[in-house]
This record gives C-alpha cells, structure tokens and sequence, in this order.
C-alpha cells in the first residue's frame, strides 16, 4: 500500500524527488536482484525502517503500512512455505514488503506535484513515439495517489460489515467496487473541470 504526503522539515523532505525516485528505483533493483539471505534481508528491512525515523515519521507509521499489506504478507508467504521453503518466504516477502515500504516513503515525503514535475522531465522523449509525457505523469500519479483511496475504501467495507456482524468475505467487492467507480467519476468530472479529462 502506498502512502500520501505528509507534510515535514527532515532531510528527507527536503531532498530533491528526482534524487527520492532514482534513489527508490536503484533500492528496488538491489532488492530485487542481488541474491539475499536471511541476514541480509532482515538488514535491508532495518535500514528501511531507519528511514523512516530519519524522515520523523513515528514508529506507528511504518507498522500501520505492514498492517495494510498483511494480506499480501500472509499469501505471499504461506505459498512460498507450502511449495518453496520458509527461508526462501522469508528472503521474497521481506523483499517485497521492504520495497513497498520504499515507496511509501517515497510518496509521504515527496508533494505529488513535484513527482509530476519529476516525471515529465523524465519522460520527455516520449513525444517521439507519439505519447504525451503530461498524460502518463498524471496517469502515474493518479495511480499511485488512488491505491491508498482505495485501501481506505476496502477498509470502511470491512468496518461496515464488523459493525452489521457480517462476514462479506468475496462478496465484499461489490461495495468496494461501486465506491471505487464513484471515485473514479469524481476524479474524473474534477479533471474536466480542469480541461485535463
């Protein structure tokens, strides 16, 4: 899950976003090809966490972004003990829960305006092959603005169905589904009004 800003006078607010993103795309590919062991993961999520007390952020919000991944945690890990092996769990979700914490760093200290303008400049060759550099920073930014929305979503679902007494289990993406196409339409008619949809 993915995070949104949250306002901050730490180094870590203050670097550039572009240093931020070429900084978390070179952690994502370290983390993703250097072969690991079980030590070295447990580091890498230490260092990840240390980040975090680097950027001031409480202790409370990197375990609240481990809370909102736990069903990717649980999955991930138990497929890999059922048919690979717990240690090779252990190495491939720490992976994948450091690299996500990554990027929820990345976009609680980084003003989503700044990662557009970031994008853009990065994208700029795209003209080329006939794409609108402007158009696929939005997009990104839309995308990586809307997976907190609608985590939030998913969890007003479940908190509706605990308060009614209910287990929803698969039918609980019915709800979820109509909030998130109302929140697709509301971003939408805002973009419009804007002249961008």
């Amino acid at each position: 899950m993915i995070a949104l800003y949250r306002p901050g006078t730490g180094i870590l607010h203050r670097a550039p976003a572009g240093v931020k993103l070429a900084a978390l795309a070179v952690g994502a590919l370290v983390l993703s090809l250097y072969p690991h062991n079980a030590v070295s993961i447990a580091v890498s999520l230490g260092v990840v966490l240390a980040l975090y007390g680097i950027a001031a952020m409480p202790i409370r919000v990197p375990v609240l972004e481990i809370w909102r991944l736990r069903g990717i945690i649980v999955l991930l890990a138990a497929a890999l003990v059922i048919f690979v092996s717990p240690l090779a769990a252990w190495i491939s979700t720490g992976r994948v829960v450091a690299i996500l914490l990554l990027a929820s760093l990345l976009t609680l200290t980084t003003r989503m305006a700044d990662l557009v303008e970031v994008l853009q400049r990065t994208l700029r060759p795209l003209p080329r092959f006939g794409l609108d550099p402007t158009a696929v920073a939005l997009t990104i930014s839309l995308t990586i603005t809307t997976i907190p929305v609608i985590a939030g979503f998913a969890e007003r679902v479940r908190d509706a169905a605990r308060a009614r007494g209910v287990r929803l289990g698969v039918r609980a993406a019915v709800p979820l589904l109509v909030l998130t196409l109302r929140h697709a339409d509301d971003v939408g008619d805002a973009l419009a009004a804007r002249g961008l949809g």
